[in-house]
C-alpha cells in the first residue's frame, strides 16, 4: 500500500496527566488541511523510548510524512531522537554542525555535557536552517522532530510545510432543521453514488442553536461538490435547509 499524507506524534507525559493541554496536535491539523495534506492519524503517547519506536513505525506505515512534537530537549525524559534512531535502526550521531552553533550561542559560557545532547540526531539526520532561529528543524527519512513548545513547534512547522505541498479539498457545509434519521436515505444514496466525495454528518443536541445536523460536503474537484449537494438539496424538503457555508 502506498504510503500517503502525514501522521502526528504528540509525546509528552505532561499532556496525558493534563499537566499541560496539547495546542501542537490541534495546530497541525489545521495547518495540514489549508495545505491539502491528508492527516491519517495523531497519536498522544508517554516520554518513553519503547512507546515511541512504536508510535513510529505505525505511522510510518500509513503515512509518507510523520511529524513529532516533543522530546527533542537536553533532560533526562527527552528521549524521542534515540527513539526515533531505534525505531529506523540507526544509530544516533553528534552533529559536528550542531556543536559548532551551540558553542556560538553560548559564546564564553562552557557547554554543558547535557547541552550538547541538543547536537545529537539519528544517523542520516538532515539539518533544515529556520529563519528567526538558531536551532534549525531536525529531520530524517521524512520524519520530522518538532520541539514541544508551541511558539517553537509554529515556528518550525511552518518551515517545514514551505517544503511541501499538497492538494487543498474544497468544502461546503449545510444546516439543516431535520434529524439524522430523516436526512440518512438520500446521504446514503448521494455516498454511494459518488464515493471520490466525502459526506460528513454532525448532530447537534443544543435547544440554543438553529439547526439539528451539519451535513459537510468536501472533495478536491468543485465540479463533484456543487453536484453532490445539488442532489441533497433537490432530493430534501427546501424549507428544512436553514443556511450554507
Amino acid at each position: 500500500m502506498e504510503r500517503t499524507g502525514a501522521a502526528a506524534i504528540i509525546i509528552g507525559n505532561e499532556v496525558l496527566t493534563a499537566k499541560v493541554k496539547d495546542e501542537n496536535g490541534p495546530h497541525l491539523i489545521q495547518r495540514l488541511r489549508e495545505l491539502g495534506i491528508p492527516l491519517r492519524s495523531v497519536e498522544t503517547i508517554l516520554d518513553d523510548v519503547d512507546a515511541i519506536v512504536d508510535a513510529v513505525a505505525r505511522a510510518r506505515r500509513r503515512a509518507r510524512y510523520v511529524f513529532t512534537s516533543g522530546g527533542i530537549g537536553p533532560t533526562h525524559d527527552d528521549v524521542t531522537v534515540r527513539a526515533v534512531a531505534l525505531a529506523l535502526g540507526r544509530s544516533v550521531v553528534r552533529l559536528p554542525e550542531m556543536v559548532s552553533a551551540l558553542h556560538a550561542r553560548a559564546g564564553d559560557t562552557p557547554v554543558t555535557a547535557e547541552g550538547l545532547r541538543l547536537a545529537d540526531a539519528p544517523e542520516g539526520a538532515v539539518l533544515l536552517a529556520q529563519p528567526g532561529m538558531w536551532f534549525p528543524v531536525l529531520t530524517v527519512d521524512d520524519i520530522y522532530l518538532l520541539p514541544g513548545v508551541p511558539q517553537l513547534f509554529r515556528l518550525q512547522l511552518e518551515t517545514v510545510l514551505a517544503r511541501l505541498s499538497g492538494t487543498p479539498v474544497h468544502l461546503v457545509s449545510l444546516f439543516f432543521t431535520l434529524g439524522e434519521s430523516a436526512l440518512a436515505a438520500v446521504l446514503d444514496r448521494v455516498a454511494l453514488d459518488m464515493p471520490h466525495v466525502a459526506i460528513g454528518s454532525y448532530p447537534v443536541f443544543d435547544a440554543s442553536l438553529d439547526y439539528r445536523v451539519k451535513v459537510t460536503v468536501e472533495a478536491q474537484e468543485r465540479s463533484q461538490v456543487d453536484e453532490a449537494v445539488g442532489r441533497l438539496l433537490g432530493a430534501l424538503p427546501t424549507d428544512s435547509l436553514v443556511r450554507r457555508e
